[in-house]
């Protein structure tokens, strides 16, 4: 490959947010740790690699990575272990102990018969206050109850919120949002803390046992991952749906308010596969059982408008930066082609 072109391929990849493999291995590409704590990072692969050794490899550059685990091999390490849920198509790796020095890159990969394939990520550990972080990394409800996640962001640069479910397109949050992903009613709303601490808390509502999975939230070009885990409701259990959460702190609400896309905006903006399905409502014709929680203030249509080009410009930043890098590999090729002659 062209010199040219591998640069390029590396400068767009790592200003991505999410990590994808050129063969379908994807994962996040930043996280954050402090030090003494545990990370679990997942990595989704196509469905063609269902059967194949997967591995957790470190190293700054693929062609000098060492693996530190395999699935064909015992699952467990050191401080590193990992597992393959071949039923998602997403293999785990969990980092305990995390130190100074383990951070760094690492690949989540497959190992084909050809060339292997993979896709890195760059894991930061600190002493201090992790810049993106959650409560626990694990949470869990029942069929028909909710869960809710919270997210802090301790920089003070102001970067949009994102929240995703892995294998399907994120959703931007501004404000409070209430609307539907991937089949299930999802509310937020956003606070800062006595420590200006940014936090974004999302919950989900009306669980169903597909709901579980890998989701994450992401601010800026830093994601944390969030396992879900939805269990049936046994007959000893309330049969009040139940709810998990954590302790809210002290904070202001952040009530702006945002019309959310619609599925044929989503799927022109990301060329969504037929299989995956999102469906975004506006906060206005929302479920009231879901939006009861955090009622919308009324919003007139200068609002509305300002809100719709917030979007437009957001997106367009992501095609523009699409084209460019189009552009640039056309020109790359062209002058390796022309060092050939």
């Amino acid at each position: 490959m062209a010199p040219h072109l591998s640069l390029l391929l590396l400068i767009f990849s790592r200003l991505s947010g999410t990590q994808a493999g050129a063969y379908g291995v994807s994962t996040v590409s930043k996280v954050s740790v402090k030090t003494g704590n545990y990370i679990t990072i997942p990595c989704r692969y196509d469905q063609r690699y269902i059967q194949y050794v997967k591995y957790w490899c470190q190293g700054d550059y693929w062609n000098s990575c060492s693996a530190l685990v395999r699935t064909d091999q015992p699952k467990i390490s050191g401080t590193v272990s990992i597992s393959d849920d071949v039923t998602r198509r997403i293999f785990s790796v969990n980092m305990t102990d995390l130190q100074p020095e383990d951070s760094g890159y690492y690949w989540c990969a497959v190992e084909t018969a050809g060339r292997d394939q993979s896709t890195y990520l760059h894991l930061s550990v600190t002493t201090g206050t992790p810049e993106l972080y959650v409560d626990q990394q694990d949470v869990s409800g029942v069929e028909g109850g909710s869960v809710t996640v919270r997210c802090y962001y301790s920089n003070t640069v102001v970067k949009k919120w994102l929240w995703c479910k892995m294998g399907i397109y994120y959703v931007p949050l501004v404000g409070r949002y209430s609307g539907i992903l991937d089949g299930t009613s999802v509310t937020s709303q956003q606070t800062i803390d006595h420590n200006n601490r940014y936090i974004l808390t999302v919950t989900l509502n009306g669980l169903n046992m597909g709901d579980t999975g890998w989701y994450w939230c992401s601010r800026g070009d830093l994601q944390m991952p969030v396992h879900i885990t939805v269990n049936q409701l046994t007959t000893t259990q309330s049969t009040t749906p139940a709810s998990t959460t954590t302790p809210t702190p002290s904070s202001t609400i952040i009530t702006s308010t945002v019309n959310q896309l619609t599925t044929t905006q989503t799927d022109t903006i990301f060329n969504k596969q037929p299989t995956q399905d999102i469906s975004l409502t506006s906060p206005t014709t929302a479920d009231p059982a879901v939006s009861s929680s955090t009622s919308q203030a009324p919003v007139n249509n200068t609002h509305h408008v300002a809100q719709g080009w917030e979007r437009t410009l957001f997106y367009l930043q992501k095609t523009v930066n699409a084209l460019l890098f189009i552009l640039c590999n056309v020109i790359a090729v062209v002058k390796f082609r022309a060092t050939q002659l």
